[in-house]
């Protein structure tokens, strides 16, 4: 008997502390899809928000992610880690700040070939103060955000 619950314990230990068990929240994601559908890829590529559409579509990480075409798509498929924004597409400034936020798709900065969103072109700005050190303290904080919820009204 103590040898089959402590199986047990184990076992649900093991669920509860799994990535997939959180999976839904690592990702920003509105009716649209993650990163309120934009694609990924073309922020690295062509240095903007490009709308995605739903026939060129990926899931991944919990998401559907959007693309403008299937080549983006495929791209992104290919190294999802190389295109999707750091912080699940989280604000990154609000993520430095120790919480989940929106973000805007034109609040957006490529730094060393990470992609990184912002809640608004106003919170941009502040973040562009210090972008190594918000960086810094967001990585940290992304640690445990990444497994709480989001609760849209919260902080927007």
């Amino acid at each position: 008997m103590f040898r089959s619950n402590c199986t047990m314990l184990v076992l649900a230990t093991a669920l509860l502390a799994s990535p997939a068990s959180h999976a839904a929240d690592e990702v920003f994601a509105t009716a649209a899809g993650a990163i309120r559908g934009y694609d990924a890829v073309a922020y690295h590529t062509e240095g903007k928000p490009v709308p995605g559409r739903s026939e060129f579509s990926h899931e991944w990480n919990g998401a559907t992610w959007h693309f403008a075409s299937a080549a983006n798509r495929d791209r992104f498929a290919a190294a999802p880690a190389r295109f999707a924004p750091q912080y699940g597409g989280y604000c990154a400034y609000g993520t430095a700040r120790g919480y989940k936020v929106s973000t805007q798709p034109e609040a957006f900065a490529i730094v060393d070939g990470k992609l990184y969103l912002n809640y608004s072109i106003e919170v941009q700005a502040t973040w562009n103060q210090d972008r190594p050190g918000y960086i810094r303290q967001a990585d940290h904080n992304w640690r445990e955000l990444a497994a709480t919820s989001y609760t849209p009204e919260a902080k927007n």
